[in-house]
């Protein structure tokens, strides 16, 4: 299921630390009312630019908190104009964060990441479904080793969804997914 947090409804310009204090718990207040692997979609269609401390305030604060204060829910964000995209993805860079953009029908990372942990998320949003650490680490020529660590990493920052599954041999293992 996913849900929609319209930012338009708060000013096509929005400024100021303040202003996203005071929006930020109308944003918590819909994590909380959504269930693990729910989706929260910020949609920022109208909004023509934040500044970077709206940015820090709203997203950054959020998204830090997302993994223990809303574990397994999914946050992301739509509609971004080149304005309040340059100001997000510097906001996340320069906290070490990062978040999915979806445009149409493609998902993307914005902030910082390792090219590598981008090209991971890729080939799992490419994917007709849940694959496994296995799967991806032949597909990318990647050491079983290094791709657990870059899906365990993906999954903390609450970026792919990862569920138990069973082997082919009976063993259990994780799957990950992206959001539908």
């Amino acid at each position: 299921m996913e849900k929609r947090f319209p930012l338009r409804e708060h000013g096509e310009q929005l400024w100021t630390r303040e202003k996203a204090k005071e929006i930020r718990p109308q944003l918590q207040a819909m994590l909380q009312e959504l269930n693990a692997g729910e989706t929260l979609v910020i949609d920022v269609r109208g909004v023509e630019v934040f500044d970077y401390s709206f940015a820090n305030e709203l997203f950054a604060k959020t998204l830090l908190n997302l993994p223990v204060d809303y574990p397994g829910r999914f946050l992301l964000v739509e509609n971004l104009t080149t304005y309040t995209r340059e100001n997000l993805e510097k906001t996340l860079e320069s906290v070490g964060l990062a978040m999915i953009e979806r445009k149409g029908r493609k998902l993307h990372l914005l902030g910082k990441l390792h090219s590598a942990d981008q090209m991971t998320f890729d080939a799992i949003a490419r994917a007709k479904g849940p694959v496994t650490a296995t799967e991806l680490s032949n597909q990318l020529d990647v050491n079983l080793t290094a791709m657990n660590e870059r899906l365990s990493k993906l999954a903390r920052m609450g970026l792919v969804r990862r569920e138990k599954g069973t082997s082919p041999a009976g063993r259990e293992q994780y799957l990950y997914a992206v959001l539908a």
